[in-house]
C-alpha cells in the first residue's frame, strides 16, 4: 500500500523552521514562524494562563469526556467575546473545537454537506493552510483580489468588483482582522461596503477570527463580525485562542454558526456535532478550560486584557521601529505600509529572489513571498535586519 505514495513536499513554513534551527550563525533572524515573541525572543506563557492552569490543577476532579459541543461556559464566554456583546439570540450557536484549523475544517465540511455546487472564495493572497483545508474537503475554490503587491496596499476596488460578481449562495472566506499574510485590513467604512454587498447578494461569509485583540483592541477587532451578524441571514465564524491567549499547542477554538432562525440553527448545529464525532469524537479540554476560567473571572479577564494589550503594543512598536530604520537608510524604498498594517504579519515588499538572498547572505529567514512576522524583530536586531533589506534591494 505505502509504496504507491510519492513524497509530499514539506510545508514551507515548517521547512523554514528547520533551516533556521540548523543555521549556526549567531546573528540569524527568524521572521517566518507564526508565533508571538517578546523582546527577548521568547514565546512566553501569559501570567493569567499560568494562574488559570494552577486553578485547574487544584480543582479539576476528572478527565472524563466532555460533550460533543464542549463546555457550555466556555462556548458562551467565547461567543460573547467574538460578537462583542452578551448574546441571547437563538440564531447563534457556538461549539468548542480543537483550535482554529479544526474549526475551519468543520465549517467547510458543514458547507459541503449542504450542497456540492457552491464555491468558496479566498483572498489573494491568504493564509497558506486555507486552500489545503478547502481542498481536503473537496469544495470548489476560487480567489478574489485583495492585495496590491506593487503599492503594498489593499486592492479594495478589485475586491468589491469581484464580490459584486460572486454568485448568490457562494461562500467568501474573510479575515476578521490582522489579515494573514499581508496585515492589511479594510477600514470600518470599507467593511460597511463589503457587508452591504454580501447581504444584498446573499453571499455566505465564513470569517477566520484568529487574531482578535492584536490589531486595535478586542471590541474594535470584532467590528466586522458584529456588523455582518446584524446584516446577513447566515454566517460561520472560526475562532482561535492560539494567538490572543498564547495557547498555540493546546488547540483551543470555537465554531460559531449564525442562521436565519432558531430551528435552522439547531439543525445546522446537529450536523456540525456529527462531523466532530467522526473527527475527534469530543474536543480537547485543557486549553479551553483555561480560557473559560479567564473569561469568566473578572479579575483574570482584566489582567488578560492588559497582557494582550502589551502583545499588541509590541507588534505596533516593531512596525514603527523597522520603518524608521529603513527610512534612516534610504528614501528609495517606501516601507510606510508596515505602520498601516495590523497584527503579527506584513508583506515586506521584496521578491522571492531577495528573500533567498537575505537568507543566504544575512541569515534572515522569512516566507518566500516576503511575509514577515513582526514579533521576530527586536531593538537589538532591527538595524541588522534593515541593513540586510537595503543590501538586497
Amino acid at each position: 500500500m505505502f509504496e504507491k505514495f510519492s513524497l509530499v513536499p514539506p510545508d514551507p513554513i515548517l521547512k523554514l523552521i528547520v533551516e533556521h534551527k540548523n543555521d549556526t550563525r549567531s546573528n540569524k533572524i527568524d521572521l517566518g514562524v507564526g508565533v508571538f515573541r517578546d523582546a527577548s525572543g521568547k514565546t512566553p506563557i501569559m501570567g493569567v494562563v499560568k494562574e488559570a492552569e494552577r486553578y485547574l490543577l487544584d480543582t479539576q476532579q476528572s478527565k472524563a469526556y466532555i460533550g460533543l459541543a464542549g463546555d457550555a461556559d466556555f462556548n458562551l464566554a467565547m461567543q460573547n467575546l467574538i460578537l462583542d456583546q452578551s448574546v441571547t439570540d437563538d440564531r447563534f450557536a457556538t461549539i468548542q473545537t480543537a483550535g482554529g484549523s479544526t474549526s475551519l475544517r468543520v465549517a467547510i465540511e458543514l458547507i459541503r454537506k449542504s450542497t456540492k455546487d457552491l464555491t468558496v472564495w479566498v483572498s489573494e493572497p491568504t493564509w497558506n493552510n486555507h486552500i489545503p483545508i478547502l481542498d481536503s474537503v473537496g469544495v470548489n475554490v476560487d480567489i478574489y483580489p485583495y492585495y496590491d503587491v506593487i503599492n503594498n496596499q489593499l486592492n479594495f476596488e478589485g475586491f468589491i468588483e469581484c464580490l459584486n460578481n460572486i454568485p448568490s449562495g457562494d461562500v467568501v472566506l474573510l479575515h476578521a482582522c490582522c489579515h494573514n499574510p499581508t496585515g492589511m485590513d479594510p477600514t470600518p467604512e470599507q467593511w460597511q461596503e463589503i457587508t452591504e454587498v454580501i447581504a444584498k447578494r446573499k453571499i455566505i461569509p465564513l470569517i477566520d477570527n484568529a487574531y482578535q485583540g492584536l490589531a486595535n483592541g478586542l471590541s474594535e477587532d470584532a467590528f466586522a463580525i458584529k456588523l455582518m451578524a446584524e446584516k446577513v441571514d447566515e454566517m460561520l465564524i472560526a475562532s482561535s485562542c492560539s494567538k490572543n491567549f498564547g495557547l498555540y499547542r493546546d488547540r483551543a477554538g470555537t465554531l460559531t454558526i449564525v442562521s436565519e432562525n432558531a430551528k435552522t440553527n439547531l439543525h445546522a448545529r446537529s450536523h456540525a456535532l456529527k462531523i466532530i464525532r467522526t473527527m475527534c469524537s469530543v474536543p480537547p479540554d485543557h486549553g479551553c478550560a483555561v480560557v473559560s476560567h479567564i473569561l469568566n473571572n473578572n479579575e483574570l479577564r482584566d489582567r488578560w486584557i492588559i497582557e494582550l494589550g502589551e502583545v499588541k503594543d509590541r507588534l505596533k512598536e516593531m512596525r514603527v521601529l523597522l520603518n524608521q530604520a529603513l527610512n534612516d537608510r534610504t528614501a528609495d524604498f517606501d516601507s510606510s505600509h508596515l505602520t498601516k498594517a495590523n497584527g503579527m504579519f506584513s508583506y515586506l515588499g521584496v521578491n522571492s529572489e531577495q528573500v533567498q538572498e537575505m537568507k543566504i547572505k544575512h541569515g534572515v529567514y522569512m516566507e518566500g513571498a516576503g511575509r514577515i512576522n513582526l514579533a521576530g524583530i527586536t531593538k537589538e536586531n532591527v538595524n541588522a535586519l534593515a541593513d540586510a533589506i537595503i543590501d538586497v534591494l
